[in-house]
Parts: C-alpha cells; sequence; structure tokens
C-alpha cells in the first residue's frame, strides 16, 4: 500500500494538486465516467504525459484507503520527473561524455532508489524509467535513494525502445546486462554510454536486448548466475567509472 501522504482521493483534492503543480505518478479513474470534472482530470492528465488507467468501482473500492475516492484515486510522485534532454544537457554542462542508466522494468522500489543512489556516486548523469509495468518514484524509492534522488534526474518514457533509438540518434552507445554477453572487462565503456538494467527476475526484454550495441557479463564465480538488479548496475557503473578515470589520467 502506497503511503497515505503520497496518495489522493476525489475530483477536487486530484484537480487542486495539478493547480499546484504536483509530480503525479498515475491516476486511477473508474470505468463508465464521463462528466466534466472527470474530462477535465483526463484532459490535465494527457497534457501532462501521466499515465491513465480505467477500473471498475469494485477495483477502486479495493485500493482506495478513505471509501470515499468518487471514482479517483491519484499517486503522487516523491519528486518530478525530468526529460531526456534534460539529462543530456546535464552530461554537456559538465563537459562529459553522457552515462546514463536505462531501467527495464524494475519493479522493487527499493532496487529504484538504490540504483539512483549509486547512480549518483558513480557520476552517471541521469536515470531512465518506462511508464508502465515499473517503479516510479515513490517514497519508498526516495527512502532508499538515501538523497541521491534531489541530485539525479529521473526520465519516464512510454517506450523503451523509442528512448533508446532517440539516444543512439545522439550519439551514444547502448549496453545490455546479460549473462549470455562479453565479459565487461573486453568492452570499451568510455565515451557517450547509456548501460541497461533488466527486471528483477526476467533481464532485459528480447527486444531491448537485441537494440543494445554491446552485451555485458559479469564474470559469476560461485554457484548463483545473476545478481540483484542494483548490485548489478553498481558492479558495471563502477567499471565504467574506472575506465573513465584511466582514460582521463
Amino acid at each position: 500500500m502506497r503511503d497515505k501522504e503520497s496518495v489522493l482521493e476525489g475530483r477536487n483534492p486530484v484537480l487542486e494538486a495539478f493547480k499546484a503543480k504536483k509530480p503525479f505518478d498515475r491516476i486511477f479513474i473508474q470505468k463508465g465516467l464521463d462528466d466534466s470534472p472527470i474530462r477535465s482530470i483526463m484532459d490535465k492528465a494527457k497534457r501532462n504525459n501521466i499515465q491513465v488507467k480505467f477500473l471498475t468501482k469494485n477495483k477502486l473500492d479495493e485500493i482506495s484507503q478513505t471509501g470515499a475516492h468518487q471514482g479517483v484515486i491519484a499517486y503522487l510522485a516523491a519528486f518530478g520527473y525530468s526529460s531526456i534532454d534534460d539529462i543530456l544537457e546535464r552530461a554537456k554542462k559538465r563537459g562529459e561524455d553522457p552515462f546514463i542508466f536505462i531501467l527495464d522494468a524494475i519493479e522493487d522500489p527499493h532496487n529504484l532508489g538504490a540504483i539512483i543512489r549509486t547512480a549518483d556516486a558513480a557520476g552517471v548523469h541521469g536515470v531512465i524509467i518506462p511508464k508502465n509495468r515499473a517503479s516510479s518514484l515513490t517514497s519508498s524509492a526516495a527512502k532508499a535513494s538515501a538523497g541521491a534522488i534531489s541530485h539525479v534526474p529521473v526520465a519516464k518514457v512510454t517506450n523503451l525502445n523509442d528512448a533508446i533509438k532517440g539516444l543512439k540518434d545522439s550519439g551514444l552507445w547502448i549496453v545490455g546486462s546479460d549473462m549470455e554477453g562479453d565479459d565487461m572487462y573486453s568492452l570499451d565503456l568510455t565515451g557517450p554510454l547509456a548501460m541497461v538494467i533488466g527486471n528483477e527476475g526476467k533481464g532485459i526484454s528480447r527486444l531491448t536486448l537485441k537494440n543494445c550495441d554491446m552485451v555485458a557479463r559479469i564474470p559469476m564465480r560461485g554457484e548463483l548466475s545473476s545478481l540483484n538488479a542494483s548490485v548489478a548496475a553498481g558492479v558495471l557503473a563502477y567499471e565504467a567509472l574506472r575506465q573513465r578515470m584511466v582514460k582521463n589520467v
């Protein structure tokens, strides 16, 4: 269940949050409703690229914390989202090659927060996450980031593979993390780069993996064949950082 302060229930609270320019994560609307306040909420959500899901009244009743949702429940984000252009501009202002994390359906907010914390420590310029079927900037993710969420821009995109194509067009190389790839120590992880970290259980989706220019494998010497997603992100990020530091000496 969401923290109470991150949930809004009812039409007026949601509309007021739009007026106050609060950062929304997603909005649930009862199927079949089409009155003026509902249309206004839907219009504002569309203009602000906020995900809207339509649920039955029974389902809304289940997730409601107040029992007075009036057909609308909204989840607020703990922090506002940035754009991919913001992330690229951040690298440009620092005079550095872009270094970005792309998270392919990371579902655990604690993993998301831990990855954002690693991103800050390793000099990653920003993180890209998908709009659907993934954790977002909840209060739990913010807490797990240990404050890094205030320093690392996070962009939420509708289509991860379209975002990857755009990054390629901007001159970035895309490297995925997968046990079937090449040893990460054999790869050049310098230059403009985006690293794709896959889902905790399924890894990187087949299409996204196909769109990667390189696939990096983290050497494993034990009995287990994989690492936690946030740990894998840290291992790869610091190998890239090591290579960049050596190159700039």
